[in-house]
């Protein structure tokens, strides 16, 4: 199972991204300059259509490449806010309309910044191992750092199948083991789309 890491990008962060040269040839150089220059050109122009970039962190598929990866990654108290983490199976963009995430949801659970980080790392660890019941139907997990709280959310492929959903919310409570005052809540994609919004509305509590 591959994953890919990526961080939604502020437009701060985008302009002092700096790339790094991995050889000294010549061509190599010139290479990665002009796909530096393409990709800073296209950031430009996603900035000015007043859209959100995402940078590709880190890409994994084995145990050991995670660890590699996990170790060196910024902990989640660290990072400014707003800042999205995205950790999402190969193939799959964290969008709502991508192909294998345009008929899903995801389930939601809000927690205070404090302890946020452990759930998260709980939550990642149970990704990567696939410990998680209807494994196959997870597309990924977000982690939304926000200024009062930090959202975490986990998307999967189909939001009408009412059994898998509630399974994969019965699977996230029994690893993540949270306490009995945190509550659940669920939103399908299309319902994201119509108003705008990740987590306002929510259509589903448990």
């Amino acid at each position: 199972m591959d994953f890919t890491v990526e961080k939604k990008e502020s437009e701060n962060n985008a302009e002092n991204a700096h790339p790094t040269t991995l050889d000294s040839s010549s061509q190599l150089a010139s290479a990665l300059d002009s796909n530096n220059k393409e990709i800073e050109e296209r950031q430009a122009r996603e900035l000015k259509a007043g859209l959100h970039p995402l940078k590709k962190i880190v890409e994994f598929s084995t145990v050991e490449g995670f660890w590699v990866c996990y170790c060196h990654l910024a902990r989640p108290a660290s990072l400014p806010s707003p800042t999205d983490l995205h950790l999402f199976k190969e193939g799959i963009r964290p969008l709502w309309e991508d192909s294998a995430n345009c008929n899903g949801g995801k389930w939601i659970i809000r927690f205070k910044k404090v302890v946020s980080g452990r759930f998260w790392e709980d939550l990642v660890l149970a990704l990567v191992g696939d410990q998680l019941d209807y494994g196959d139907n997870i597309c990924g997990a977000v982690l939304s750092i926000r200024f009062n709280e930090d959202i975490l959310s986990v998307w999967n492929r189909n939001a009408s199948d009412h059994q898998a959903v509630m399974a994969l919310r019965d699977s996230i409570k029994r690893h993540l083991k949270l306490p009995h005052s945190y509550v659940m809540e669920y939103k399908p994609h299309d319902a994201s789309l119509r108003d705008n919004s990740s987590y306002r509305n929510t259509w589903l509590r448990g």
